[in-house]
């Protein structure tokens, strides 16, 4: 692994951790727009990784630093503070934004650069 994919790599999980700072905030204030719009960020940013790494590794990143960081958001505190309220809104944001990320990590992998359409060894 190159110095470079893995600055990638890191890139995509920080943008992961903001998508899903960002997301928790719009889907509730802007609810049904802001989770649609939540929704497709982090659809975009793995599907986009899987595009710029030519891996699947480009959207498990992403999807995976989303994953870990909405769920450390749910967690109330001491005080009782806590980022997502029991609405449905909430609870679509969560298991929809888990549903796209595993579905952009786990979709056909890219072609090979360089290849033509034609079978190999014709």
């Amino acid at each position: 692994m190159t110095a470079a994919r893995l600055g990638t790599y890191v890139l995509l999980g920080v943008v992961g951790v903001l998508v899903a700072a960002a997301g928790a905030l719009v889907q509730a204030a802007w609810f049904p727009g802001g989770l649609l719009l939540a929704l497709l960020a982090i659809g975009a940013l793995c599907y986009g990784g899987v595009k710029a790494t030519d891996t699947r590794a480009g959207g498990v990143v992403p999807a995976g630093a989303w994953v870990i960081s909405v769920l450390f958001l749910t967690v109330s505190r001491p005080e009782g503070d806590f980022l997502f309220g029991a609405g449905a809104g909430s609870y679509a944001f969560l298991l929809g934004g888990m549903f796209v990320g595993v579905m952009c990590a786990t979709m056909p992998k890219v072609s090979q650069p360089g290849s033509g359409p034609a079978r190999l060894g014709k």
